[in-house]
């Protein structure tokens, strides 16, 4: 039996307590709870209690998780690394956590290989992943190592405090410099595994776009988000009629196999543990920056 008195004033849901101070997975924790293995001031409740000072939290028995998770090893770029956080560059056509279908092969697999170290709130499966890009998308993410600094960067994604710039080559010639469009996403009815724009059962969803450069038949584009919807730039860009280059399931023009032309290209957040202000910078995969030195030659 483990025992744990809290002795801060605190107002944090207990799931959420008990994730930052054992070594259990939220979803591991909830399910203790809900099948009464944790009790607090010796009786039940909910994951969702309030603990307070003096509470008294007991783990009466203990659940073993299960996790088919595998280590694989793999390169892995890492920009920057310490106790709590990693900065990875993630390549197009990795996946970043198991899925349907999917079970290896994934960021998530190469970091387990690379560290014990990752945090586990959301679960065995997901070790360190606080957030994620799609399968053809690269570029820079942020992977926590320990439960407190998923947890502060989680509520920093929820706020928006976590700033990144994505580099995008867009069908067409957009005619606007700047645009914000500002239009709700929702899962595709007719297909379920896409998203669209629409007014049911959507959430608001708010992307900022700046033009770099124009081309012959593309635009170069900045984009910024102010949500982060699934495939929210993919969806916006075809909403405008301007999808993005070689996307697979939104696009129009087909370039060969090597994923969309979207990149995560920066990142700028506050460090959840020692405060610091944190900027990263990631170059334009090589097909990306080839391809632009072809349109290049083109233009001219």
């Amino acid at each position: 039996m483990k025992e744990i008195v809290v002795t801060e004033p605190m107002q944090k849901r207990l799931d959420k307590f008990l994730a930052e101070t054992t070594a259990y997975s939220r979803s591991t924790l909830i399910k203790m709870i809900e099948k009464e293995d944790i009790l607090v001031n010796g009786i039940p409740t909910k994951p969702s209690y309030k603990v307070k000072e003096k509470d008294t939290i007991k783990i009466v028995r203990e659940l073993e998780e299960d996790t088919n998770l595998l280590p694989i090893p793999m390169k892995l770029d890492i920009l920057y690394e310490d106790e709590d956080i990693m900065v990875i560059n993630k390549p197009t056509g990795m996946v970043v956590h198991p899925g349907s279908g999917n079970k290896q092969n994934t960021l998530a697999n190469g970091l387990l290989y690379y560290t014990k170290n990752l945090s586990d709130c959301n679960g065995q499966e997901r070790p360190g992943i606080v957030h994620r890009l799609d399968k053809d998308t690269s570029g820079l993410m942020l992977v926590a190592k320990s439960n407190k600094a998923h947890s502060i960067l989680t509520e920093d994604f929820k706020n928006h405090a976590v700033k990144r710039e994505y580099i995008a080559l867009l069908c067409g010639i957009l005619p606007h410099n700047k645009a914000k469009i500002d239009a709700p996403i929702g899962r595709d009815k007719q297909n379920r595994k896409k998203m669209t724009v629409t007014s049911e059962n959507s959430k608001n969803a708010i992307t900022h776009l700046s033009v770099l450069k124009r081309y012959t038949e593309n635009t170069l584009v900045s984009l910024h988000l102010e949500t982060g919807r699934t495939h929210q730039i993919r969806v916006h860009m075809k909403y405008i009629g301007y999808p993005i280059f070689n996307d697979p399931v939104y696009g129009q023009q087909k370039y060969e196999e090597v994923g969309q032309f979207l990149h995560s290209k920066t990142i700028n957040f506050i460090h959840p543990i020692t405060k610091k202000e944190m900027y990263f910078s990631s170059s334009l995969p090589s097909y990306f920056a080839e391809y632009l030195e072809t349109l290049e030659e083109k233009k001219n």
